[in-house]
C-alpha cells in the first residue's frame, strides 16, 4: 500500500502500528512510510526479526492446520493483523471447508482490507475489538454468529500477548477467554521473550515501538508458560509436550528450525480439560 491510496477511517498514516510493521517485515504493502521507517530501525538494529517474524508466522500456520485436522471447525484470531499469505481461514478451510473462522483486531487497517479479503466467504469475518476487552470481543454479534461456545474452538493468540502492559493483567485477560471454551478447545500463544536475547536489543526493540500506537513488552519463560496454567500442553508427535521456541513447534527439522530468529519468541498449544 502506498499514501497515493485511500486510507481509512480512523488510521493515522503518521503513527506507525505493529500490524503494519509485522506486515512490512513479512514482505506486505499494507503499511505506510512511518510503519517502514521504524520497521527499517528495528531491522538495522535487530536483523533478525524477519527471520522472527517468519517463524512465527511458520507457527501459526503449523498450530491451526494441526487443529483443523484433529476435528476443530472454528477458530477465533485474536490479533489477526493484515491479511497476508497463508491467513487461518486459507490453513483450516484448505482442510475442512466449513470451518469458521473469526478475526479480531483493533486496528482500522486490519478491519478495512480482511473484510475486502472475506467478501463471499460466509464462514469468515472480522471484528473490530480490543483484546483487552473480552467483553465486546465475546459479545460481538458478529463472532456470536459465527462461533458456537458449546462446541470446541481453536483460540488463536500469536504475537499479541507482548502488546498487553504488565498492569492489565495479559494471563487474566487470556484466563478470560478461555474460560468460556467448551472442553476440548485448544490454545495457540505465542510471546517475544527476553530470555538470552541481547539486552541492547531488547531496548531497540522497546524504543522503536514506544513510538506507535503499542508498546512491546519482553517476558521470560517463566511467565510465558503461565498463560497455559490449568490447560494441557500438546504437540506433534514426536516432540516434548511445553512451551518452546516458534520454529520449533511441529517443525519437520527441529535443528533448523532452530533459528536466531524463532529464539526471540516463546510458543505453546495447550487443549482445553
Amino acid at each position: 500500500m502506498t499514501e497515493e491510496l485511500q486510507v481509512p477511517a480512523g488510521v493515522d498514516p503518521t503513527v506507525p502500528a505493529p500490524a503494519r510493521m509485522y506486515d512490512y517485515f513479512l514482505g506486505g504493502h499494507n503499511n505506510f512510510l512511518a510503519d517502514r521507517d521504524v520497521a527499517d530501525q528495528v531491522r538495522e538494529m535487530i536483523p533478525e526479526v524477519i527471520d522472527a517474524a517468519w517463524a512465527n508466522r511458520g507457527f501459526h500456520q503449523r498450530a491451526a492446520r494441526w487443529l483443523a485436522e484433529r476435528g476443530i471447525r472454528q477458530f477465533i484470531d485474536i490479533g489477526s493483523g493484515l491479511p497476508t499469505v497463508g491467513n487461518t481461514h486459507d490453513v483450516v478451510q484448505d482442510v475442512a471447508p466449513d470451518a469458521r473462522v473469526v478475526y479480531v483486531d483493533h486496528d482500522p487497517m486490519v478491519l478495512a482490507y480482511s473484510g475486502q479479503l472475506l467478501a463471499g466467504n460466509p464462514h469468515a469475518t472480522v471484528v473490530f475489538a480490543d483484546l483487552r476487552d473480552p467483553a465486546s470481543v465475546l459479545g460481538n454479534p458478529d463472532l456470536k454468529a459465527l462461533i458456537d461456545f458449546a462446541e470446541p474452538v481453536g483460540l488463536m493468540m500469536t504475537a499479541v500477548t507482548h502488546f498487553v502492559a504488565p498492569s492489565a493483567d495479559p494471563w487474566g485477560l487470556v484466563a478470560r477467554y478461555v474460560q468460556v471454551l467448551a472442553s476440548g478447545s485448544y490454545l495457540v500463544l505465542s510471546q517475544v521473550t527476553n530470555d538470552k536475547t541481547p539486552p541492547r536489543s531488547v531496548r531497540v526493540a522497546e524504543e522503536m515501538y514506544a513510538k506507535g500506537t503499542e508498546q512491546i513488552y519482553f517476558r521470560n519463560k517463566a511467565d510465558i508458560e503461565r498463560f497455559f496454567d490449568g490447560l494441557d500442553m500438546v504437540s506433534p508427535d514426536g516432540t516434548a509436550a511445553g512451551v518452546v521456541h516458534v520454529g520449533e513447534w511441529g517443525a519437520d527439522d527441529p535443528d533448523l528450525a532452530d533459528s536466531d530468529g524463532s529464539r526471540w519468541l516463546y510458543c505453546g498449544v495447550a487443549r482445553c480439560p
